[in-house]
């Protein structure tokens, strides 16, 4: 999907992009944040695990929701950080004067019972470095 002109716009698409995955024999997809992507998270990870596609998702709502993997930034940071700025702001500081802030927090998390429906398995090296194993 990645490069793909025909990049889904809206959740109707997901479906067709799967099926385009599967006819060009891909072995694996990653997930960038994209509120196509986020906002369907159920129906991804659904379609993800029809097509019996290995999927990186970009946070961990997709996990939870039965995704294989995801190594990224803690979920609420993004939310402390902006919170952060805009008090800030409202306490007299000028946007122009304050620092681009980025995520620093990341944690790597993997369902193992997705991993096992797909037929996968997780060496144990990655186990020990993930953050928390869904079983």
């Amino acid at each position: 999907m990645v490069g793909s002109t025909n990049w889904p716009k809206s959740a109707d698409d997901l479906a067709g992009a799967f099926e385009k995955a599967t006819a060009a024999r891909a072995d694996a997809l990653l997930v960038l944040v994209s509120p196509i992507f986020q906002g369907n998270a159920r129906a991804f990870v659904d379609l993800a695990a029809r097509h019996r596609i290995p999927v990186m998702y970009p946070i961990q709502t997709f996990v939870e929701a039965g995704g294989l993997i995801t190594y990224g930034f803690v979920d609420a940071e993004p939310w402390r950080l902006a919170a952060d700025t805009i008090d800030k702001i409202l306490k007299g500081a000028r946007a122009a004067d304050l620092p681009v802030q980025q995520p620093t927090k990341f944690e790597l998390v993997i369902n193992l019972k997705t991993a096992k429906a797909l037929g996968l398995r997780v060496p144990q090296s990655i186990l020990l470095r993930a953050n928390r194993v869904v079983e």
